[in-house]
């Protein structure tokens, strides 16, 4: 079947249907729902039952390249500075130094066992040298995942931040590929100017977009999340024609919004909750149409080679070093290097050799493939059992903290008191998103004259406005007085 205008939209409709309906009914079984995407993409392609011609790597690297916008975004809104603190220095550590070890060792490997050239062998090692983030962040939350201490924060962070240093190796080495009489030496500027212009412009775009956000009046709250968006999708674009790395700005950029007081921000986190689960989906069949099953059967053999050693020697060697001047326990260790999923990311970063036209671009596209599929098979079905061997899963397997589970716990306060905004204090002519209120407290209901108001973020306070504040405690209560005074 060839996509035309006409039946793009049944097709995909149908596919998405078919793999929510699937995902649902199989995971069950402890299959994880992104492989089964995948798998309902490759049965509907051109070697499949659905015979959808489609071998377009562009279309599928454009598509790609969304998704992850949409994906890293989502993880950084919902990951908890608070949580990521304490591990800061360990995550980021495994998500440059870790990712330059796997793909060194990796590389090495595949150097000594294929008649691959060394700068070939690196660029295989280098695109596979992330864990991804779609697959990390969707088989631990979906599982429920329960683990000690602040285990669960590094894979997340680690996840969620290393696919910038993969991508920026990936294209080091496919410039060497290309470009044979270039030194290693000269692509080290490169591999600077991405990672540093990539943080700093993060961090600018995710100050900027707090400003936008809170100080635009948009008349429907729906138009929240859609600029959101636009502010996401700028920050990659600007920052990667600047000559940055777009995926760690954003990273970042979602990262900062997300610890801050936002207009609508429940609003926000629930929609790009959503759009990541469709990103997800819409990436792994995207890339499922992309694959002819009769093309990785050759490669099968190698694939299964090069898997093991990365799961087994490459994956523990990036972890173990990286960490050696951490203080932490082997078992949490050897959990972290088993945690090295690889699954959409990996595959998307192949499509950039297939682009560049590379001598051995199938061939590293079809084992790349093989690899993710075998990462997610035997590593995603097992995480809870290894968590369970080494001994790092909570007694309890309570559900872990998240964003959305602060909404519920900030609400259960047990002191109540009324405040009145007194004339000349610093709260009068402010939004509350303006105030930093703490998050002890929360204003309940605002009295203006004889009206009762249901404040939200964008309310602005008046002078005489009688605040009821609901509290945990009358420490909360001093707070929000600090708060309105300051």
């Amino acid at each position: 079947m060839n996509l035309t205008i006409e039946n793009i939209l049944l097709v995909g409709s149908l596919l998405l249907f078919i793999s929510i309906i699937v995902g649902k009914t199989t995971y069950k079984f402890g299959v994880p729902t992104l492989l089964l995407f995948l798998g309902i993409g490759m049965l509907a392609g051109s070697e499949g039952i659905g015979g959808i011609n489609f071998d377009n790597p562009k279309i599928a690297q454009f598509m790609g390249v969304v998704s992850l916008n949409f994906i890293l975004f989502s993880g950084g809104l919902d990951t908890n500075w608070q949580m990521v603190k304490p591990i800061l220095r360990q995550g980021i550590v495994l998500s440059t130094l870790g990712v330059l070890l796997t793909a060194v060792s990796l590389g090495t490997f595949v150097w000594l066992v294929t008649d691959f050239t060394i700068y070939e062998s690196m660029l295989l090692g280098s695109i596979v040298s992330s864990t991804d983030a779609a697959a990390v962040f969707s088989i631990l939350r979906s599982k429920n995942l329960a683990l000690k201490t602040n285990l669960r924060p590094t894979l997340e962070l680690e996840s969620g931040s290393n696919d910038p240093m993969a991508y920026v190796l990936t294209i080091a080495f496919l410039t060497l590929v290309i470009n044979q009489d270039q030194s290693i030496v000269s692509v080290i500027p490169m591999l600077l100017q991405q990672m540093i212009l990539g943080g700093i412009a993060g961090f600018g775009f995710g100050k900027l977009s707090k400003f936008i956000i809170n100080k635009i009046k948009l008349d429907f709250e729906g138009l929240y999340p859609v600029l959101v968006i636009a502010l996401m999708f700028i920050t990659f674009s600007v920052t990667d024609f600047m000559g940055g790395n777009g995926f760690l700005s954003i990273y970042i950029c979602a990262v900062y919004l997300g610890n801050q007081d936002l207009l609508h921000k429940k609003t926000i986190l629930k929609m790009y909750d959503g759009l990541a689960w469709l990103m997800q989906i819409v990436l792994f069949l995207t890339l499922g149409l992309l694959v002819f099953p009769t093309r990785i059967f050759p490669v099968i053999g190698i694939g299964m080679l090069i898997s093991v050693f990365l799961i087994i020697v490459a994956r523990p060697i990036g972890v173990f070093i990286s960490l050696i001047f951490f203080k932490m326990k082997l078992k949490r260790r050897f959990y972290i290097s088993w945690v090295g999923l690889r699954g959409a990311a990996p595959i998307v970063f192949a499509t950039y050799p297939l682009l560049a036209g590379i001598e051995k671009a199938d061939m590293i596209f079809n084992i790349v493939f093989f690899i993710s599929v075998t990462s997610v098979l035997i590593q995603g079905t097992t995480l809870t059992l290894f968590a369970k061997w080494l001994k790092v899963a909570s007694p309890e397997q309570a559900k872990a903290f998240d964003a959305s589970d602060r909404s519920i716990s900030e609400v259960i306060k047990t002191t109540m008191q009324e405040i009145k905004v007194l004339p000349g204090c610093y709260a009068v002519n402010k939004k509350i998103v303006e105030l930093s209120f703490p998050k002890e407290g929360i204003i309940a209901m605002i009295k203006r004259n004889d009206n009762y108001i249901t404040p939200s973020g964008s309310t602005v306070l008046e002078a005489n406005d009688i605040l009821l504040i609901l509290s945990d405690n009358q420490e909360g209560i001093d707070k929000v007085n600090d708060c309105l005074k300051k």
